[in-house]
């Protein structure tokens, strides 16, 4: 549908995009420390004193949105991100459009699953294993942080849990014995297939949208997925009838990783990494099918409900 616009606001326009001329041809590149300052406002009356770290119209507004006075504002950590809702779109309203879908809805279906798979006793009055879900910050800037996978909270937790359960009636071990039987489900997001570069994926690795969760493989071991762990993975979708997908990224092209590899790593725990497929990963604004939202968690769902008995036929005698 073509937009009317005044000859006045398209010179304009043209004008704007005449200062990046090869942004077609070499791609936008900002300088990281002087071109990706946001926009707080074009006039202040305020002179910024050489001893003040924030601006005092940020901390004006910052104190007005917590109800307080500046004063009390001792320390603070700000980031800037899209606030616009959710939402659906595209031709069918089969896309979800949203901020930070990598990786809040792996976290999202993950914990929604867990709840539910606990929602009554018989869901696991027989169960042998414990179900968990850990949800970690810093995943995209290397995991390196106090609550970070790379920080042992998760297995010190763990480990507690173990000692308080064993008490005194199992030995020496117990919790080593305890991390080899685990199996630990590394969900972060998958790079969908785009029309538009299909020449960027390996020719039958091509995740699309909708086609259920993606299971990750890499020689290199950017993910920790193993034949053996893909399998049980794929085994509980087969049990259900929900679709899977594999992803192996091509030899020439960069790859990247997971917590998988850090947590697998870290303490020895069987890992398959998958993600749900998306575009315009790490763009402020990403796009999912609304269909893989629901396999995933069903996916999870199975996963704990039929894990144990699974990991049991295994290893049979």
């Amino acid at each position: 549908m073509p937009i009317a616009c005044s000859e006045k606001f398209m010179s304009h326009i043209l004008r704007l995009f005449s200062l990046f001329r090869t942004v077609n041809t070499d791609g936008f590149k900002p300088n990281l420390e002087t071109q990706l300052i946001p926009l707080l406002a074009t006039k202040h009356d305020d002179v910024l004193s050489p001893k003040v770290a924030h601006h005092p119209l940020l901390m004006q507004i910052l104190s007005n949105e917590l109800d307080c006075g500046i004063e009390e504002i001792v320390s603070l950590e700000l980031n800037v991100c899209d606030t616009q809702p959710s939402c659906l779109g595209g031709g069918n309203d089969e896309f979800i459009f949203s901020g930070r879908l990598d990786n809040l809805a792996s976290s999202f279906c993950a914990l929604r699953a867990l709840i539910d798979s606990c929602e009554s006793p018989e869901d696991w009055s027989s169960e042998q294993a414990i179900r968990m879900v850990a949800l970690f910050d810093n995943e995209e800037v290397g995991s390196n942080s106090v609550q970070g996978a790379g920080a042992p909270t998760m297995f010190q937790a763990m480990k507690r849990i173990v000692h308080c359960l064993a008490d005194k009636y199992m030995g020496e071990g117990a919790f080593e014995r305890a991390i080899r039987q685990s199996f630990l489900v590394s969900a972060d997001m998958a790079h969908g297939i785009h029309p538009n570069f299909m020449d960027k994926y390996e020719e039958h690795h091509r995740p699309e949208l909708q086609k259920g969760l993606v299971i990750k493989h890499n020689a290199n071991q950017r993910y920790a997925t193993t034949g053996l762990t893909a399998f049980l993975f794929k085994e509980v979708a087969n049990i259900h009838h929900l679709p899977t997908q594999d992803f192996v990224v091509r030899n020439d092209m960069g790859c990247g990783s997971t917590i998988g590899p850090i947590l697998a790593s870290g303490i020895g725990i069987r890992t398959v990494d998958c993600g749900i497929a998306q575009l315009s990963m790490h763009s402020v604004r990403e796009i999912c099918g609304k269909e893989d939202i629901d396999i995933a968690y069903k996916h999870f769902k199975a996963f704990y409900q039929t894990f144990s008995s699974i990991d049991k036929k295994l290893y049979v005698d």
